[in-house]
């Protein structure tokens, strides 16, 4: 029960990471608000699975990309369940695409989610944190994106090398408030995100070769370490990247 008498916010969180961590937090005693963009009926079946926990859920739909819904996440998720003592930044898109003929809309969209959703949904989170006067703790998701290449993913991989340098800046801003930021980084999960580029099955063979544990990640792979970070056994922690990979990034040769 390492998040025991805690709040935790988590985005995007109707599937995929988003939805393991929430899930996760609440078998670890947190009560848990989620965003959630679209999917109405995958966002209210999570919030089922928390409360059959014997925690409290609310799920609150919004567009990351819109500065506003920052705002009125972290306003509403603290009314309904009373403070913010843990924010994970999850939200995150990926239309694979290449470089050469990268539409505008596509970069800008990727950009608006990823990286600017992340800014304003940490600063959002950070001041209520900062409002309460009890420290807090701040975990985004980045990538392994964040420190290699990808051919369809040069609007991607910006974005979450950003997000974990976001992070890094942010422990400095937020230390003297006892607000701990930190990331973490992702290899090849199956998600939504990835699941027609990895509906392949020669790629998929040849990602999971490429992975000394054997296997391409899943989402509750994430949720441990997200709640480690987010927990009290992480208190001098901050600042800091922790790949979650499987060791592909150590193979990467």
């Amino acid at each position: 029960m390492l998040l025991e008498g805690k709040t935790l916010l988590v985005t995007g969180a109707s599937a995929g990471i988003g939805r393991a961590t929430a899930i996760g937090a609440a078998r670890h005693g947190a009560d848990v608000a989620i965003n959630f963009h679209s999917d109405d009926a995958s966002a209210a079946s999570c919030i089922a699975e928390i409360e059959s926990l014997g925690r409290k859920g609310v799920a609150i739909k919004g567009d990351v990309a819109d500065p506003d819904t920052a705002k009125d996440f972290v306003a509403r998720a603290t009314e309904a369940l009373g403070r913010v003592d843990v924010f994970v930044n999850n939200a995150g898109i990926c239309p694979f695409h290449a470089f050469l003929d990268m539409p505008v809309e596509t970069l800008e969209r990727t950009f608006r989610v990823n990286l600017h959703g992340a800014y304003y949904m940490v600063q959002a989170a950070a001041n209520q944190m900062v409002k309460q006067g009890q420290g807090g703790a701040i975990v985004a998701v980045s990538s392994i994106s964040a420190l290699v290449g990808g051919e369809f993913q040069t609007h991607y991989t910006p974005t979450k090398a950003g997000v974990h340098s976001l992070m890094q800046s942010a422990a400095i801003a937020l230390g003297k408030h006892g607000i701990r930021c930190n990331s973490v980084l992702p290899g090849t999960i199956l998600t939504d995100i990835n699941k027609d580029d990895l509906a392949d099955e020669g790629k998929r063979n040849y990602m999971e070769k490429r992975i000394p544990l054997g296997r391409l990640g899943a989402p509750d792979d994430l949720a441990g370490p997200i709640i480690f970070l987010a927990s009290d056994l992480a208190a001098y922690v901050t600042g800091a990247a922790l790949l979650v990979d499987g060791g592909m990034f150590v193979n990467l040769q």
